[in-house]
């Protein structure tokens, strides 16, 4: 076939998807404008753009049922009209949020992630056409459609360019507009157009075999694929396999049970071996039947101590979302790999309704990650403020005495439950409660095991009742410097026997010094603030307060002196274009 006749009928392929699914298609168009007044006008649309993108979702996966189960015309408008109901419904729901917050998001997310899972396996219920073919049509679709539009979006952004640089200047939000009917219209459009129609309510025996050869010829693993999986992908998962194991069995009485690195690790493992199984279903080869017959049994063990070790940590730090679904998919995980070590190859459709199960049961209260966890905080939180004695009458009492492990304990509950925007559930706590109250509220400074993230951030604080020597110096300032590039003001002018002074901040280069300037603008003394972080990048108490002797420093030459004095100081290592401080500076001119 020419190119010409490809490119006509890939067009025609497009066009057929419109007709094929024109809910979906209304939903994307509207997601799309939607993006482009974001983009154009800067006002936050989020919710109706999220909204949309949930409608295209449920209204795709209603038109596959409608395929697989109906025949009439008038069940298609029902499930049409469903999907809009269902999509005003979600729109109803974030509606009274005053902002996206995580844990719409994430709901969202595993919501769309279970119809994703729903639109690949409802066409193959019982049908002859397995879920390993549906897989692998939706496997190599999604990678087409994103290296196509990948290509266009390239091709379009080259001509803006060019069209901006010889011509005449365009909007800067040219990239963003094309990106948005790329990415957000014609990806999901040419997506769709790939997906075949799979045998259904409406077919005959004479067309069965007519459209079973359309799906074999889009389910084929081109050669290039299967060489990836069979000779590469295979032999590198049985040798992080071999490393893995060697770890667990290494370490099985220790590390093992506290290592929460090996969580993310683990997981990802997991989702890699059932990919790749069910990608490998329908290739034949020697190390395709090997990895189908030992894989599904290694993973099991694997999971299961992953499981253990995740519950045995929930004791100590209380149950959050992502463990929650660490746990859950854990227990997938174990459940895929029985299930795949004994069932024949043909059936591995069967952990898909699991799947959905899982993520409709991690999003639907009252049994949900986001209450489980909510509540799991809580109470840890109110467990350890009652076993100080710092919580009576639903009023928490500050307490600086008590052990280290239970400021961490508190700590970390309440950096989550404010991450999450929880705090407000929580009765004994004020509504507006933020993170500068923590100290008021509980008496001590934010309090973190040393390894931990207590190793890049640091909040210091001079001790209260704290005595300064101020003799000898001719002006006192407070000053909040700020580690911006772009930090150029004037903190202060002051007159010293007639002749006028300044003191100001100049920031280029990630760098922000701060400069004495005399008469004409000279140069007297200068430092650069950063020293005034280094200063306390060592240290490692944690009781949070500095003493004045370790607060205070000097600069000083032959024409002026600086003294310095930390009231309070925020250092992020990892960022330094984020660190803080409030200063007390003193100047004498000599």
């Amino acid at each position: 076939m020419n190119p010409i006749k490809r490119l006509l009928n890939r067009f025609r392929g497009l066009a057929d998807a419109i007709a094929r699914y024109p809910l979906t298609s209304i939903f994307l168009s509207l997601a799309a404008i939607v993006n482009a007044v974001d983009i154009s006008s800067e006002k936050d649309y989020s919710k109706l753009l999220l909204t949309f993108v949930v409608g295209a979702f449920i209204s795709a996966v209603l038109q596959i049922t409608y395929e697989r189960f109906f025949l009439r015309q008038s069940s298609r408008l029902l499930l049409i009209s469903a999907a809009s109901v269902l999509t005003a419904g979600y729109y109803l729901i974030i509606k009274p949020a005053p902002q996206l917050s995580m844990e719409i998001n994430i709901r969202t997310s595993v919501a769309l992630f279970a119809l994703l899972i729903a639109f690949i396996w409802v066409p193959v219920i019982k049908n002859r056409v397995t879920f390993n073919k549906s897989f692998m049509i939706a496997f190599k679709s999604f990678f087409h459609s994103l290296f196509f539009s990948g290509i266009l979006f390239a091709g379009i952004s080259i001509i803006i360019t060019a069209i901006d640089q010889l011509i005449f200047q365009l909007e800067y939000t040219a990239y963003s507009h094309s990106a948005n009917i790329v990415f957000i219209l014609f990806a999901p459009m040419f997506f769709l157009s790939l997906i075949p129609v799979y045998p259904g309510a409406a077919n005959t025996e004479e067309n069965m075999e007519d459209q079973e050869k359309i799906i074999n010829k889009a389910a084929h693993c081109p050669k290039f694929l299967e060489v990836l999986l069979s000779y590469i992908i295979i032999p590198l998962i049985a040798v992080f396999t071999v490393i893995m194991l060697t770890y667990i069995l290494k370490n099985i009485t220790g590390e093992f049970w506290t290592d929460n690195l090996l969580e993310p690790m683990l997981v990802s493992y997991s989702i890699t071996v059932i990919v790749v199984y069910i990608l490998v279903s329908e290739i034949e080869n020697k190390f395709t039947l090997w990895f189908r017959r030992i894989f599904p049994k290694v993973l099991v063990p694997i999971v299961l101590f992953q499981i253990v070790a995740s519950i045995m940590s929930v004791s100590e730090t209380g149950i959050m979302h992502t463990r929650y679904y660490v746990i859950l998919f854990g227990i997938f995980a174990a459940a895929a790999g029985i299930l795949l070590s004994f069932i024949n190859v043909r059936r591995n459709g069967i952990i898909a309704p699991i799947l959905i199960i899982c993520a409709v049961i991690s999003i639907v209260p009252p049994v949900d990650a986001f209450t489980i966890s909510r509540s799991s905080q809580v109470s840890l939180l109110e467990e350890v403020l009652l076993k100080n004695n710092m919580l009576e009458n639903n009023k928490v009492k500050p307490n600086a005495a008590i052990s280290d492990q239970d400021k961490e304990v508190v700590t970390k509950a309440m950096n989550y439950l404010l991450m999450m925007n929880y705090q407000k559930d929580v009765e004994w706590l004020s509504k507006d409660y933020n993170y500068d109250d923590f100290y008021p509220t509980f008496g001590f400074y934010e309090y973190y095991e040393p390894g931990d993230n207590k190793e890049m951030y640091l909040a210091l604080s001079l001790q209260e009742k704290s005595t300064v020597d101020i003799a000898g110096y001719d002006s006192f300032i407070q000053y909040h410097l700020i580690m911006e590039n772009d930090n150029n003001e004037k903190i202060a002018d002051f007159v010293k026997e007639g002749k006028n002074y300044s003191l100001i901040t100049k920031g280029n280069n990630d760098q922000v010094d701060m400069i004495l300037t005399g008469e004409n603008n000279e140069e007297l003394l200068s430092i650069e603030a950063n020293e005034i972080f280094k200063k306390f990048y060592g240290y490692q108490s944690s009781k949070y307060t500095i003493t004045p002797e370790e607060a205070t420093f000097s600069k000083e030459n032959d024409k002026a002196k600086m003294t310095f004095v930390v009231q309070q100081v925020n250092i992020q290592k990892d960022h330094e274009e984020y660190n803080s401080a409030v200063l007390f500076i003193f100047v004498k001119i000599k």
